[in-house]
């Protein structure tokens, strides 16, 4: 038996789009066919941020901190920062110190929000242009940077011939949904069962598209 020797399967969009409305029972004829399905397609990649985490959007960024500044403006892509450290020192001497996050409440609270010294909280204000609030502010003893796992946008579609931004696990997801998103368009009689299909898809792909480590639950023994 022969195989390919290759796995690299993806689909361009123009392929995708072809298949969405195939599924839909539909022939894609006019360029304003194309045209409404990637829109639908974008407000597709909208809706997966709001359903949960997207491991392959997940990646380390930093902010080098400068003295007595609490405020700073993140990428505009940032959906939300999952967890983050106080980076002090290069080299051998590096240290990551664990920093919490706190809610807008908490920081609003904050009675004297112009102290200096090593950040040891943070809130991420989540709005159209997200930005990075800090207390304490940071000294001057030594540079801080700021590190953190940021979850972004999945990036749009664009150009015809391009490839999407997610990892082939949700191309059979992808597929699915966007039929789902044009037979509320243009195949009403087939809704039911395609978002049936698309709801299957999305459960099984997001069920794999996670962190797989041990977990040791200790009882408190305590009294």
């Amino acid at each position: 038996m022969t195989t390919s020797g290759t796995a690299t399967f993806n689909l361009e969009i123009d392929d995708l789009i072809t298949e969405a409305y195939e599924r839909c029972g539909i022939e894609s004829r006019s360029g304003y066919d194309l045209t409404t399905a990637r829109r639908s397609l974008n407000l597709l990649f909208a809706d997966w941020a709001n359903r949960g985490l997207n491991l392959w959007t997940i990646e380390q960024r930093q902010v080098s901190l400068v003295v007595g500044q609490a405020e700073y403006t993140l990428p505009s892509d940032t959906v939300n920062a999952l967890s983050a450290v106080i980076r002090t020192g290069t080299g051998q001497n590096q240290q990551d110190i664990t920093i919490d996050r706190i809610s807008r409440a908490e920081y609003l609270h904050l009675p004297d929000k112009n102290t200096q010294a090593r950040p040891a909280q943070y809130y991420v204000e989540r709005t159209i242009s997200p930005k990075l609030y800090l207390y304490p502010a940071p000294d001057n003893a030594q540079p801080y940077i700021f590190r953190y796992y940021a979850i972004r946008r999945i990036e749009d579609v664009g150009a015809y011939t391009n490839t999407t931004d997610i990892v082939f696990r949700f191309l059979p997801c992808l597929a699915a949904g966007l039929a789902y998103y044009l037979a509320l368009k243009k195949a009403p009689d087939r809704v039911v069962v395609l978002k049936q299909l698309y709801d299957e898809e999305f459960t099984r792909a997001a069920q794999e598209d996670r962190d797989i480590a041990s977990v040791y639950l200790v009882p408190d023994m305590g009294v």
